[in-house]
């Protein structure tokens, strides 16, 4: 599926240049130390602990999500900043109902759902790890990095690239494809995910995708 299919219709593109409330729907676990907003044409998750920004789109079939994504290093005076927890969630859905977007931002609170999820430098930036959550609790791993050349680094702005089709996906890092499973992919909600740190986003959009 990845490596044969191609870009086609543009199904939604965001630039961040204000915020759309109706868009994006934010889980946030200690709200009164976190905050979300845009900024030069990013979106910007700045958080203490658990936070989850859903696109309120509910996607199916064969699609390609892509943005770009960087995590800033600690610095004085800025408490939230943490290189770590470039994560993302995406064919996320509740077997036990059609809502979602009921949970306060502690990663704990997403085990029930069924989604699939790569977290790229987490453990305080140890481990980059893909995963599957089946809907009843367990959160199967599908593969897993620890080298410097999976982990994080300051500075550096990435190029995020999610292939979905209904038989297969994969994750991609700057046009590198770190992750993919074969298997039955339903349809979903896509979500950024992040902990206890500082991240912009841009260049955010959806296109389907032909064989």
């Amino acid at each position: 599926m990845s490596g044969q299919a191609t870009p086609g219709r543009l199904l939604l593109a965001d630039d961040f240049g204000w915020r759309r409330p109706w868009r994006w729907i934010a889980e946030v676990e200690q709200p009164a130390q976190s905050r979300l907003y845009t900024r030069e044409q990013r979106l910007w998750l700045d958080s203490r602990a658990g936070m989850t920004v859903w696109l309120n789109r509910r996607l199916s079939g064969a699609y390609r999500i892509e943005y770009q994504r960087e995590v800033f290093a600690a610095r004085e005076g800025d408490a939230n900043a943490r290189l770590s927890d470039l994560n993302q969630f995406w064919a996320a859905r509740d077997p036990r109902q059609r809502r979602v977007f009921t949970r306060s931002g502690a990663l704990a609170e997403y085990d029930a759902l069924s989604l699939y999820y790569v977290g790229m430098g987490g453990n305080g930036n140890t481990t980059t790890r893909f995963r599957r959550y089946d809907g009843k609790g367990q959160r199967l791993l599908l593969g897993e990095y620890a080298d410097p050349a999976h982990l994080l680094q300051a500075g550096r702005r990435y190029r995020i690239r999610i292939d979905v089709a209904p038989d297969a996906t994969s994750f991609h890092v700057d046009g590198q494809r770190w992750f993919e499973h074969r298997g039955p992919v339903e349809e979903g909600y896509f979500g950024f995910r992040s902990t206890w740190s500082r991240q912009a986003i841009s260049e955010f959009r959806i296109t389907a995708l032909q064989a």
